[in-house]
């Protein structure tokens, strides 16, 4: 009788080559440990990151916040412009928006006495409108801006002393309750279309009107009509407020317009005849807003 056969073992599959040497398909893989980053090699990470981020000589940093020496930060932190600079930003945009040049004599005509200037701070509170204003008209401001009787020969009804002008409706009204303690005798006159038809706004000039605000459109309407009348003009209230869309009554497509050909039309020869004054607000804002928006754009003309 034959013995039975054991069965035999199968290879051990070796972790050798014929050469003697481990294959790589069977090298065993060892993790490499990340080594901890010390803080003089993290101090010259960093430094290696601030360097790549420095622009070339002569190109700007878009978001550094500064742009002509203004701070760009927070348009509260903004130094106050002097009258010279008012005047000066408002010669530049006539001038760019018209696509004209001033004559000498025109300039001569245009000087600092043409702008009512607000006290430093004022942005911040629609509130103070109305005492600084009051202020400017020193002792007379009852007589002019309170009271509400219409004396014949004296006053014409319809001719505000005060006229604002804003991008919108709810931009008007909001800077008409800065002259609430102004307007509780002889109330003032909202001038734009929003919810009001021009014969109601026609019928309520037929009084007396001492301050009035509206937008740039409905305002030449009534002026057309003869119902709004510029007899008695003292300041022409420009809001320059900044909305959402960082739009402003300088720039807002359309009310831009409107706003220069109003301004042409019928209040550049009183300021040059002295009978009408300027007066910005949230003008500080406004210049924050359009140097943020140029910035970019003259980052990319230096590249």
């Amino acid at each position: 009788m034959m013995g039975s056969r054991k069965p035999q073992r199968s290879a051990k599959p070796s972790l050798r080559n014929p050469s003697g040497s481990l294959s790589s398909a069977n090298k065993p893989t060892f993790k490499k440990e990340k080594k901890k980053p010390t803080k003089s090699n993290a101090s010259d990470s960093k430094s290696k990151k601030r360097d790549k981020k420095k622009p070339k000589q002569g190109q700007k940093r878009p978001n550094d916040g500064v742009a002509d020496g203004i701070s760009l930060n927070n348009d509260h932190d903004l130094q106050p412009m002097t009258v010279s600079d008012q005047l000066k930003f408002f010669v530049d945009h006539y001038q760019s928006a018209n696509n004209v040049q001033f004559s000498s004599l025109e300039l001569e005509a245009i000087n600092e006495n043409c702008i009512l200037n607000l006290r430093p701070g004022s942005d911040k509170d629609d509130k103070s409108l109305g005492k600084q204003i009051k202020a400017a008209f020193g002792s007379s401001w009852k007589e002019v801006l309170y009271e509400k009787n219409l004396i014949e020969g004296k006053f014409d009804p319809g001719s505000p002393v005060i006229l604002i002008l804003a991008t919108s409706a709810i931009r008007a009204i909001e800077v008409l309750r800065g002259f609430r303690s102004l307007t509780t005798e002889c109330h003032a006159a909202k001038l734009f279309a929003k919810h009001i038809k021009v014969e109601e706004q026609v019928a309520s000039l037929k009084s007396r009107v001492n301050i009035a605000g509206g937008t740039p459109s409905r305002i030449k309407k009534l002026i057309e009509l003869e119902a709004l009348g510029l007899s008695r003009l003292s300041i022409l209230f420009i809001d320059l407020h900044v909305d959402v869309k960082g739009y402003s009554l300088l720039t807002l497509p359309q009310v831009s317009d409107e706003f220069w050909d109003l301004y042409k039309n019928y209040f550049h020869q009183r300021l040059l005849d002295g009978n009408t004054r300027l007066c910005f607000y949230r003008l500080n804002q406004s210049i924050a807003k359009m140097r943020q928006k140029r910035a970019p754009e003259e980052l990319i003309h230096t590249k």
